[in-house]
């Protein structure tokens, strides 16, 4: 038996009619005019080519298989009589001289229509993903992924960095989200880990002497799902540079990414360098956000002066951020709706009022404002016709609420978004340092590597939350795509920098040895960022949830459909590992 093609299923054009082919594939579809006669839709990774038969003998040949059953055709080319311009070789098919079943579809009936998966519910999608991959509008996203991900290598390298691969079992680290951890069987009792990111291998190649690295690397995280983070791993392009400052950074990067999105992605604009950089507070207070769609036109407004004492008691003694909308002509309904949306995403109220024809405050929470109209006017520079949403509370819960509001405004409200491009943006400036929302106790903002500003006289004399450091996140369209730091590489500061949030120096040296031992031998000052693949992937293809450009996701239980995973294991395979499962009654 012979699997030999002469062309592929999106290949053959009237220039081959004539010719003897081979043609291999999935049936797609059959449909008999006779029984003689019928026509089959044959189907393979480049697209698809239409069979007419024409005998009783090959029409029962065809009629006899199932969908998805994969055949070799033989045959001669012709012209169409009545063409596809759909379709890439609409132009001719092909008569079967012969067929062979390479691969019998053993079902009658599938889960899911091919062409039609992305319809089907998803966990039917991801427990027959090698199904779902057969849609071509699903393999498209896997294509384009891996076409992104030649032209970053490619670019990288024409930058001068250096691919180098980096340990997958590892130790733990405190890296801020929980490790997926490896029994060892020869060193009972302990663990390896897998890596939550590169970070400390990056830095030690920095101190071995190597100037720019790079790799596609593989990230493990035991967090939950998002729709734009899938559970367990992920991958990003991780980068790293000596001798350099965050604006070395950033100059790569601005360089690297603005063409790939260009080349690859659903929109053909994408922003040219330098991206604009927004200090972490300023972000905070425009946008209410740390990842601001710049697309959107809409910014946040400080009203707390103006409304305090106006009687409306969720206002009183409380931070409040308005979002005012010009022209706004929706319904009551849509507001109502506006609201409820946002208290979703946020568990907290916002309230609103209108402008009439006149100027004057009406709806909403507007009876307490009436007093207030000219401030209100001039600080939010109203005209007659406008909607302001607000949200009050702590600070950050009234930017964040409003944040959301403004979201969801420059979305629904014609006019306001200018959706069909790629805005990046560099938010810099974070703090160093921020009290943990569950212990209440002083914590890492972000990266615990990265280099204060103002370095250890900072550390030594500052309130700590009032310390900036040198770490920067990459957005582009509201999506957080990395973060990045210029790294503490000098071994004094590192200490200071942990004691701050209770870790000593025997601490720094159990938790980091292999790092604060390198830094002792001397590092140079070094940099890095590492936006994420997937992420990027679907910006790029314009969809709404990572799994879309993930070959073989996990659902948002971290579970793995298709492969049974995570699953029970064989004791003895425990006991090998010197594991006992305790069971919670």
């Amino acid at each position: 038996m012979t699997q030999s093609r002469t062309h592929d299923c999106g290949q053959l054009r009237l220039a081959d009619a004539g010719k003897r082919v081979t043609l291999a594939g999935w049936v797609e579809n059959v449909r008999e005019v006779g029984s003689n006669f019928g026509f089959v839709v044959l189907r393979d990774f480049y697209g698809t080519t239409q069979i007419v038969v024409e005998t009783e003998e090959m029409m029962k040949a065809f009629r006899a298989m199932n969908k998805e059953t994969t055949v070799s055709v033989t045959g001669v080319v012709r012209e169409r009589e009545s063409k596809n311009p759909r379709q890439a070789t609409g132009e001719i098919e092909v008569v079967p001289e012969s067929v062979a079943v390479l691969g019998k579809c053993r079902y009658n009936q599938l889960p899911f229509e091919i062409n039609k998966s992305r319809e089907a519910d998803e966990n039917a999608r991801l427990k027959y993903r090698y199904l779902d991959l057969r849609n071509p509008e699903v393999k498209k996203n896997i294509v384009l992924r891996s076409n992104v991900v030649a032209a970053l290598r490619s670019a990288m390298t024409a930058h001068g960095f250096l691919e180098i691969t980096t340990p997958i079992l590892t130790s733990s680290s405190p890296e801020g989200a929980r490790d997926y951890l490896v029994p060892s069987r020869n060193h009972p009792g302990k663990f390896y880990a897998l890596p939550q990111a590169p970070q400390q291998f990056k830095q030690l190649l920095m101190a071995s002497g190597f100037d720019r690295y790079f790799q596609i690397a593989p990230c493990f995280r035991d967090e939950d799902a998002r729709a734009d983070r899938s559970p367990g791993e992920f991958y990003q392009l991780d980068m790293e540079m000596a001798f350099a400052s965050q604006d070395d950074v950033f100059a790569v990067l601005e360089d690297v990414l603005p063409p790939v999105f260009a080349r690859f992605g659903k929109y053909s604009r994408a922003s040219a360098a330098p991206f604009r950089r927004i200090a972490y507070r300023d972000a905070m207070e425009l946008y209410g956000s740390d990842k601001p769609d710049l697309r959107i036109d809409l910014t946040l407004c400080d009203i707390t002066a103006e409304v305090q004492g106006c009687g409306f008691a969720p206002f009183e003694g409380a931070e409040v951020r308005a979002v005012a909308v010009p022209d706004f002509d929706q319904s009551r309904k849509f507001i109502d709706k506006l609201c409820a949306d946002v208290e979703v995403q946020t568990g907290s109220k916002v309230c609103w009022f209108r402008t009439d024809e006149t100027g004057a405050l009406t709806g909403g929470v507007s009876k307490y404002l009436a007093d207030r109209r000219e401030a209100l006017t001039r600080k939010l520079g109203l005209a007659p016709g406008a909607f302001v949403g607000m949200a009050a509370g702590k600070k950050t819960v009234a930017q964040k609420t409003a944040g959301v509001l403004r979201k969801l405004l420059g979305a629904s409200v014609p006019g306001h978004m200018d959706a069909e491009r790629y805005e990046f943006c560099w938010i810099v400036d974070f703090p160093m340092y921020e009290i943990g929302e569950e212990s209440g106790q002083l914590e890492f903002c972000h990266n615990p590597f990265s280099m204060p500003q103002g370095g250890l006289e900072a550390l030594e004399k500052q309130d700590p939350l009032e310390i900036l450091a040198y770490q920067y996140d990459l957005v582009c369209n509201g999506v957080e795509l990395s973060s990045g730091a210029v790294r503490n590489h000098e071994p004094e500061i590192m200490v200071k920098a942990f004691s701050l949030v209770g870790l000593g120096e025997d601490d720094v040296r159990a938790k980091f040895p292999a790092m604060y031992n390198a830094f002792c031998y001397g590092a140079p000052p070094h940099a890095g960022i590492a936006p994420g693949v997937d992420r990027m992937v679907m910006l790029i293809a314009g969809e709404e949830s990572i799994r879309e450009v993930i070959p073989f996701p996990m659902n948002k239980n971290a579970q793995d459909l298709m492969m049974g995973a995570p699953s029970a294991v064989d004791p003895k395979q425990l006991s090998d590992v010197h594991i006992a499962v305790v069971r919670e009654e």
